[in-house]
């Protein structure tokens, strides 16, 4: 089982920040963002980690690269904890595909057909952090519950926000869980099905990856993952685990990325 990481986007919205460095190596706190994201999908049932990556970020792959030279020259300074954590980012198992082009996120994840083969998979949106790590395997949970469905995680969020997000309908069976009937995309707050965005943490049935081969480019000429999980609730059944907003972090904006920064290193100084 794979755990796909698209972090092909050009990052626009932190630019000039982002015109030579890639949005998912901006530090947070001690580390990479894309480290963070990496590290959860490790923690998993996943047995590796696939970054969808763009050709011109080789430094992503330089940073999970085993770097030997590094490493001697820490140890011989006495630096051992930093010799060992460049040791340990070094091999972690990770590997890579490329979207040639920006054509969307259900794009990106298409480009990783020939990992996921006939496996159920998970998709990690690179800008959202959870540094817990026990979001996919309580995911992972509910989906061998319901015979290996697909599991989206959701947030409560502001009812005026929910024009800003994919929500979902259905209806609740568990407290923190949902079945899903549909997902809306950016509804006006009059017409939203529930108060439940969609957060970016996805374990989906090998069904989706085979409909998204057949999904045709929506607005602005992107193949949406959306489109492919809407034609799967036509086949199958899919679950929405509920979060609680301090479990993960958005920093998909420089406002939340700051506020991530300074949440996390207050938690690491507690």
């Amino acid at each position: 089982m794979k755990a796909l990481i698209p972090a092909a986007g050009l990052g626009t919205r932190f630019l000039p920040a982002t015109k030579a460095q890639p949005k998912e190596m901006l530090l947070v706190v001690d580390r990479p963002a894309i480290q963070y994201v990496v590290e959860e999908g490790l923690a998993s049932a996943a047995d590796e980690v696939v970054i969808i990556n763009s050709r011109q970020k080789k430094v992503i792959e330089d940073h999970f690269s085993p770097n030997p030279e590094l490493v001697a020259m820490l140890r011989a300074a006495g630096k051992d904890a930093y010799a060992d954590e460049v040791e340990r980012v070094g091999n972690m198992n990770v590997s890579y595909v490329y979207q040639e082009e920006a054509l969307g996120l259900g794009h990106a994840v298409r480009c990783a057909a020939e990992k996921t083969g006939d496996d159920a998979f998970y998709v990690l949106l690179g800008d959202v952090l959870v540094p817990g790590n026990e979001m996919l395997p309580r995911m992972q949970e509910i989906s061998d519950e319901h015979d290996g469905a697909s599991v989206i995680a959701v947030m409560p969020v502001p009812h005026e926000d929910v024009k800003r997000f994919g929500v979902i309908a259905g209806e609740a069976i568990t407290d923190d869980v949902w079945k899903v009937d549909s997902l809306v995309e950016k509804p006006a707050p009059e017409d939203a099905p529930s108060d439940l965005a969609v957060f970016g943490r996805y374990l989906l049935s090998p069904r989706v990856m085979q409909l998204l081969a057949d999904v045709k480019p929506g607005v602005g000429g992107e193949i949406q993952l959306t489109d492919a999980l809407d034609a799967v609730l036509r086949e199958e059944e899919m679950y929405a685990l509920i979060i609680d907003p301090a479990e993960g972090f958005d920093t998909g904006t420089i406002e939340s990325w700051l506020q991530t920064n300074n949440v996390l290193f207050n938690r690491r100084g507690a």
